[in-house]
């Protein structure tokens, strides 16, 4: 079996086994709540209110991995970044670098589709507040370990230092050589553990978008920076 049929029938097997998960039984009752009270703006929808699987190339080089779904964003959606905020400003720019059909990302039938990358959490439930336990994200990590097995991504882009830190823990775990003392993560750092690289940058959040933390042109140089790097 050729790498790329392997990494879609792993992705595949996963997209069935993520939303039946259950290793943490408070943030499915939470993801139930959010379902059922949601917010007004989309009280006629039905949220999917699952944890949500990765989403993209099977085929990839380039491996975005996040933070986890918004309440009221993937956790609506059901696919990762799209319904929110934070996936508006992602897939422009994944638009703008031509990683993706279109700028915009609203449901999963929208027609979106992503060439070169794939978009992964580091983990796939909502959490209250956006703040994961490390006891939630250590249950999680085996998906994400799952997804660089069978991908192996060139290149490893990090949103936030969640993201850096759970990429780097799922390397070590893989026995990769990662480097001691832990690098630092920051927007634009590169961390080379071959044979991928980590690129850091800053998470694509509104508290980051809103106030000029993170710039269209800031995330733009580092997706260019993500290709450069893939195409090695």
């Amino acid at each position: 079996m050729s790498n790329r049929r392997f990494a879609a029938s792993t992705l595949k097997v996963l997209q069935e086994q993520i939303p039946q998960c259950t290793r943490c039984p408070e943030l499915r009752d939470y993801l139930d709540e959010v379902g059922r009270t949601r917010r007004r703006a989309y009280a006629d929808w039905t949220y999917w209110a699952r944890p949500v699987p990765g989403f993209g190339d099977a085929g990839a080089r380039i491996m975005i991995v996040g933070l986890a779904p918004a309440a009221h964003g993937a956790n609506r959606t059901g696919r990762m970044f799209t319904g929110d905020r934070s996936g508006d400003f992602l897939y422009a720019g994944l638009y703008r670098a031509g990683l993706a059909n279109q700028a915009e990302a609203v449901s999963r039938r929208d027609g979106l589709k992503l060439s070169n990358v794939y978009i992964t959490a580091s983990l796939r439930c909502a959490p209250p507040a956006n703040k994961p336990s490390a006891a939630q994200l250590r249950r999680c990590r085996p998906y994400l370990l799952e997804e660089i097995t069978a991908m192996a991504p060139r290149v490893l882009l990090c949103l936030g230092g969640i993201g850096w830190n759970a990429a780097l823990t799922a390397l070590r775990e893989l026995e990769r050589p990662v480097p001691s003392p832990k690098p630092k993560f920051g927007h634009g750092t590169e961390c080379l553990i071959e044979p991928m690289t980590l690129l850091g940058c800053y998470h694509v959040s509104q508290q980051n978008t809103f106030t000029g933390r993170l710039t269209e042109a800031m995330l733009d140089d580092v997706l260019e920076r993500a290709i450069s790097l893939a195409s090695r």
